[in-house]
């Protein structure tokens, strides 16, 4: 991820070191790097379910749960030498979906309580969400680089598990539970950070674009 992220390369590299005697565990019962990819969507599925349900807790649970699964399924392909455009392809497609119908649950747990604010934030949290994806997808495609920002996809899941783990701590989202202000804030933070990285993205882009215009003068 970008170097301006919330979590520094040398700790995603301490993570990554931990979780592939794990994913290499997985590989030897059988799991494909893609079988890890699409548990991990199937496990996102769960909690958009338990979101929806206003079971909080358990929903952060699964957020987080389901989330290192996109470490293992990276870890396993490395381990194994099976880096593959495919899995690369799929993984980012799930990713999103995944990120998606999670949002989706908490608009449905908290439309379900009466609790509107929280319901339009999780849907600004997505729409925000995929555009920090879209900006470095779009970069790539024209040969450019694209993973800079401050809020990529594992920093955006751990402020929303936060958030959900508050919210269910402190009465949900009925009305009048300060566990309402918990997620609105949560929310807030992933609206605004995901706005800026994409943003962030924008920025480097066009510099590249440029310093290009330059050399080729």
């Amino acid at each position: 991820m970008g170097d301006q992220s919330f979590i520094s390369q040398a700790t995603r590299g301490r993570i990554r070191g931990a979780v592939t005697p794990i994913a290499l565990a997985a590989g030897k019962i059988g799991l494909t790097p893609n079988a890890l990819t699409v548990i991990g969507f199937l496990i996102s599925g769960v909690a958009a379910a338990a979101a929806g349900a206003q079971l909080w807790i358990p929903a952060a649970a699964l957020v987080i749960f389901g989330g290192s699964f996109d470490m293992l399924d990276g870890g396993l392909a490395r381990a194994q030498n099976r880096v593959t455009r495919f899995g690369a392809f799929l993984d980012s497609t799930l990713d999103r979906w995944g990120e998606g119908v999670v949002y989706i649950g908490i608009v449905a747990g908290a439309a379900t309580e009466g609790f509107v604010t929280g319901a339009v934030l999780a849907a600004a949290a997505a729409v925000c969400s995929f555009q920090v994806s879209y900006t470095r997808a779009k970069a790539e495609s024209l040969n450019l680089h694209g993973e800079v920002g401050i809020a990529p996809r594992a920093e955006r899941l751990v402020l929303l598990t936060v958030g959900l783990i508050a919210t269910g701590l402190d009465g949900g989202t009925l009305p009048g539970a300060r566990g309402q202000v918990w997620l609105a804030v949560a929310l807030g933070i992933i609206v605004a950070t995901a706005c800026i990285t994409a943003l962030q993205r924008t920025w480097h882009v066009r510099s590249q674009l440029r310093k290009e215009e330059q050399a080729a003068r």
